[in-house]
């Protein structure tokens, strides 16, 4: 008779699209995103923690993947019948807070958030369905000044953490000059803003991935369509070829100067009042950020700047790092966005039916860190681990306990050995793999004299690569000192280390 089979074991992997972060990745994030979270205190900004499910009705449908089955979230109906979804960004469920505070918040409302946001997409090399942002929102101010402090905060917080002036540019649209652009090729209808909006959503994918196609890719993704290295088709706007030159001509209006750009786009938008009313507010931000000394350097109109999303209604923003690294085969490419955002003064009215203006700027987390890890800001020497406080008879386990306990009252991270005691040279080797800087040693010798031995891990390594055994004698790399003096003892050499 044939024996059932053993069941099968879970395979230990992470789902497609996702990783896991260790020590030294999740310290340089919290460390990062402290030095943001100062910047935005200091511009007045809250915190502010939502709840990672909302319900899907919530989020709405703003995604730029709309062709996917389920627009692009992880989604699932609850006992009750509604569907609810993990949070694709940060500012949707801002405007479902606002909406149900809307009696306690004073307006206009300041908030930053930092947290982790989910897309159900095809994931790829460096995209993943989990990633982190850091957002920054006013919500409730109609001026673009608002826009404008968003963009000078943004400048702040790239320069606090690490990004020197000349290595960034933030660059900044507004959709109503867009929208200006698209009357005058004849794919929207002020009488009628639903009309060719299939069209447009596909233009503004278009123009958002001007970067990565090139002119030819938007070109094609503007007309009939493009054919991808993979083969796989994506359907095009069906612009004929003189309605895409409008939007080609709009993409290349950046000139030397703000003024210029801003001459030039007046041009394009034409008869358009909408269009001319987003150059009038380009012209304010760029004057407001001028008078607090945030130049073309580090901020500057470009129209080649749409973001993908469909909520924004006026000025949007992108930060670009714009040093050079080297990709996957070895080429020299410029490291690209770390950060985007904009006004959408209609995403609170959903809930509310009343317009409420509100504007933001959404920080990708990950791409920063490789940024910073890129410059050599972070990543370089690891972290030194904890004090390791190495056991060498189990029943004194309590003794043992007490001397961490006394380093970490004092400040001092340290740890004792809860592995197997009975192999101490396994007790060293752990405390290399943890990166400890010292071990603390007492046996029962010690213990009676009322000493322990302390072993400095970083100078015997060096000691040990490159001394001779002469200077092993003239700079022992273990002590023995009083019991009472660990604490002065073990300050001494960490305050020496590198």
């Amino acid at each position: 008779m044939p024996q059932d089979k053993a069941p099968r074991r879970p395979r230990a992997e992470t789902p497609k699209g996702f990783r896991d972060y260790f020590g030294a990745e999740v310290t340089e994030r919290a460390e990062m995103l402290a030095q943001i979270a100062a910047v935005y205190h200091r511009y007045g900004f809250d915190p502010l923690e939502t709840a990672a499910v909302e319900t899907v009705e919530a989020l709405g449908k703003f995604l730029p993947d709309v062709d996917r089955p389920n627009e692009g979230v992880f989604a699932w109906q609850d006992e009750d019948g509604d569907w609810l979804a993990l949070r694709y960004d940060l500012t949707a469920p801002l405007a479902r807070v606002a909406a149900q505070f809307r009696n306690d918040l004073p307006f206009p409302y300041r908030r930053y958030a930092m947290g982790p946001v989910w897309r159900n997409e095809k994931p790829g090399p460096g995209r993943f369905r989990q990633f982190y942002q850091c957002d920054a929102d006013t919500v409730g101010a109609p001026t673009v000044a608002a826009d404008a402090e968003i963009c000078a905060m943004l400048s702040d917080a790239l320069e606090q953490v690490g990004i020197p002036r000349g290595d960034y540019l933030i660059r900044v649209n507004n959709r109503k000059v867009l929208n200006g652009v698209m009357e005058v090729a004849g794919i929207l209808d002020p009488a009628d803003p639903d009309r060719f909006a299939h069209e447009r959503g596909i233009v503004l994918r278009a123009i958002d991935k001007i970067d990565r196609l090139g002119e030819t890719g938007v070109r094609a993704l503007l007309g009939a369509g493009r054919l991808d290295e993979s083969g796989d088709f994506t359907k095009g706007a069906g612009l004929a070829a003189e309605q895409a030159e409008v939007v080609m001509g709009f993409m290349a209006a950046r000139r030397e100067t703000g003024a210029a750009t801003a001459a030039r786009l007046r041009e394009l938008v034409g008869p358009s009042q909408t269009g001319s009313d987003g150059v009038a507010e380009l012209e304010t931000i760029a004057e407001l950020l001028d008078r607090q000394g945030y130049g073309a350097d580090r901020i500057l109109l470009d129209p080649g700047v749409v973001r993908g999303l469909g909520y924004y209604t006026g000025p949007v923003f992108e930060a670009e790092l714009t040093f050079e690294i080297l990709d996957e085969k070895g080429r020299k490419r410029s490291f690209g966005s770390v950060a985007g955002g904009g006004r959408y003064d209609d995403l609170v009215k959903r809930f509310t039916g009343q317009s409420v203006p509100a504007t933001g700027i959404s920080i990708g987390v990950d791409r920063l860190l490789a940024a910073l890890r890129a410059k050599g800001r972070i990543g370089g020497e690891a972290a030194p681990g904890p004090v390791v406080v190495t056991v060498m008879d189990r029943d004194r386990m309590a003794d043992y306990m007490a001397i961490v306990a006394e380093l970490r009252a004092a400040g001092i991270r340290a740890e004792a050995y809860l592995g197997n005691p009975k192999n101490f040279g396994n007790q060293l080797k752990y405390a290399d793999r943890r990166a400890a800087p010292i071990a603390i040693i007492q046996g029962a010798d010690e213990a009676a004299r009322g000493v322990v031995q302390i072993k400095d891990l970083v100078l015997g390594a060096k000691i040990a690569a490159a001394a001779s055994h002469e200077e092993w004698k003239s700079q022992p790399a273990q002590t023995e000192v009083a019991r009472a003096d660990l604490v002065a003892a073990v300050r001494r050499i960490l305050d020496r280390a590198p």
